[in-house]
């Protein structure tokens, strides 16, 4: 069922609808966060405002089907991740930003990579 509003249609939304919306939106704060992005820098890579993004995070506006593979990427995840049906994975590996980590870490002066290996060596010794 379609309802004009103003100059623009919307489709009536149901109650399961805003749940999922609300939902999803949740899920993208939470991995904006763990990703250490504000909301300005993802809103900026997905070409909308940070209004807008906020809205999305609070279930207010719903985000667009043609939008999730771009957020998913941005986000590191997969599209059924976010929108709540998670594949199995069959591969253990890094969580993404951990990935990034490692990869910058490879990109370091020897020495510098030899320090930062001596640190998590540490570290991992004290948490046995």
């Amino acid at each position: 069922m379609l309802m004009a509003s103003s100059s623009h249609w919307i489709t009536a939304v149901t109650p399961q609808d805003k749940r999922f919306y609300q939902a999803l939106g949740q899920r993208v704060a939470e991995l904006r966060k763990a990703q250490d992005l504000t909301q300005v820098q993802l809103a900026e890579r997905l070409g909308v405002s940070q209004q807008t993004l906020a809205h999305y995070e609070v279930g207010r506006l719903r985000i667009a089907v043609a939008m999730l593979p771009a957020l998913a990427k941005e986000l590191a995840v997969s599209v059924e991740t976010l929108v709540g049906t998670p594949t199995i994975r069959n591969k253990r590996g890094p969580a993404p930003k951990l990935q990034r980590q490692i990869e910058q870490i490879q990109q370091l002066p020897r020495t510098k990579q030899r320090f930062v290996i001596e640190m998590l060596d540490t570290v991992l010794q004290q948490s046995d």
